[in-house]
């Protein structure tokens, strides 16, 4: 059963490749950190203090495209752990089928943060328990 999860913290560093986001569960204590490139770190710091572009940037065309084909964004959710890697689907719902892309969590994240309203968010149980004994 996934978790509905949160968006908690970024932290944004210039001189370093790889950026942190919290996601956090909602409603409850359980939390973690994720790795992530500096441009999805920057399209989500952006838009989470209200930074709208002028012209359309990648996640903003994904989410323009899907749209303009007759689906909806659903909602993301966080699936496996492997390697030290996250995996993630989007999930969008188009003539009444549910469709699950593959894809960064990152870029589903800064995806998310693109629609209104935002995206919720979702973790698969086993992964955030995966997660949180990694962390001990």
């Amino acid at each position: 059963m996934p978790i509905a999860i949160e968006l908690s913290r970024i932290i944004t560093k210039d001189l370093d490749a790889e950026q942190v986001i919290y996601l956090k569960e909602v409603g409850g204590t359980r939390g973690f950190p994720m790795l992530i490139g500096e441009f999805e770190a920057k399209t989500i710091e952006r838009r989470v203090k209200g930074f709208v572009p002028p012209r359309p940037l990648t996640h903003d065309l994904i989410v323009s495209i899907v749209e303009h084909l007759g689906g909806q964004l659903q909602d993301v959710v966080i699936t496996e752990l492997k390697d030290q890697t996250y995996y993630a689907r989007l999930r969008i719902r188009h003539n009444g089928e549910l469709i699950a892309v593959d894809c960064r969590p990152s870029d589903a994240i800064a995806v998310s943060l693109c629609c209104n309203p935002r995206l919720p968010l979702y973790i698969e149980e086993d992964v955030l328990n995966d997660v949180l004994r990694y962390q001990q």
